[in-house]
């Protein structure tokens, strides 16, 4: 399978300062490169689980009795490594995103490269599909997640063409919808454009923005007392909610002091964030935008 080099490898798994018998987690499998490089920190007694629920991943699965692969989402994180009898871990590592691989295979609908069928989602399972959102949304529905995950302004006009052109004809693959909103993807635009479109239906096909949110609540509970999470995102709505949570513990609003003003936020972060270097962005162009972030309990 194509799998692409894992993005700050070293750095995030530095991160979570590995103990040979430690318990670690790698929510995001994929082509397993940085559960690879987990292991090779990894004692005899170490243990390595790692989630995946995309049926390509188990492709990569690796032979070693210190690691499982679960194939599920990896917002059920407290819950299937409570079924293999672990209640705490030493580190969690999440590489936030759609793979590489994912991008690639056309037949997917991730990618804006590719005339294929509008599917985007990561579990197969889903009944959910990019083709079922831009073909049943409602005008307000399709507004709301373009804006809100696309951040796009025009996001009302563009729901609107949407909402018309179906009428005419059901919208199926990604060409078509290109086709579509061709008038508001003047050249010099169109990629970032399109970027914009495609990861704001994504979005909302596989709920990122809400998985996110139930796996960081989970963290405290979670990790061992000195446990590390080491969090890599790829846009700015993933990176916001990443770094509001290390620093308040909510989503929202401000955590409430007590009577002395003090807070109580169950998280704190461990240096500052880090970015790739030019290097490595010159070799693997997905790292141009990734961020680093690394918290332990309080």
């Amino acid at each position: 399978m194509s799998y692409h080099s894992p993005v700050l490898l070293k750095e995030s798994v530095d991160a979570l300062n590995i103990k040979e018998d430690g318990v670690y987690v790698d929510v995001t499998f994929g082509g397993g490169g940085h559960s690879r490089e987990i292991l090779s920190r990894l004692g005899e007694k170490g243990r390595l689980f790692a989630f995946d629920q995309d049926p390509d991943a188990q492709q990569n699965k690796i032979d070693d009795p210190r690691f499982v692969l679960i194939g599920e989402n990896f917002r059920f994180i407290s819950r299937f490594l409570r079924f293999y009898g672990v209640k705490k871990v030493d580190g969690v590592l999440a590489d936030l995103g759609v793979s590489s691989h994912q991008f690639d295979e056309a037949e997917r609908g991730f990618s804006t490269r590719f005339d294929a069928d509008l599917d985007m989602r990561m579990d197969q399972k889903s009944e959910l599909s990019g083709k079922k959102i831009i073909n049943t949304y409602t005008e307000e529905q399709l507004s709301d997640i373009l804006f809100l995950y696309g951040e796009l302004r025009n996001a009302r006009t563009l729901a609107k063409t949407i909402v018309e052109a179906r009428v005419e004809k059901e919208i199926k693959t990604s060409f078509e919808l290109k086709e579509v909103l061709q008038r508001f993807l003047p050249k010099a635009k169109e990629h970032k454009i399109l970027a914009q479109i495609f990861q704001a239906i994504r979005i909302e096909v596989n709920q990122e923005l809400e998985v996110l949110k139930e796996f960081l609540e989970q963290m405290p509970q979670l990790l061992n007392e000195d446990g590390r999470l080491s969090v890599i995102s790829y846009h700015s709505l993933e990176d916001r909610l990443v770094k509001r949570f290390i620093r308040t513990g909510l989503f929202t609003g401000e955590p409430e002091k007590d009577f002395y003003g003090n807070t109580n936020e169950p998280m704190k972060k461990v240096g500052k964030m880090i970015v790739p270097t030019r290097e490595e962005i010159k070799e693997n162009n997905r790292a141009r935008s990734a961020k680093l972030r690394i918290a332990t309990l309080k």
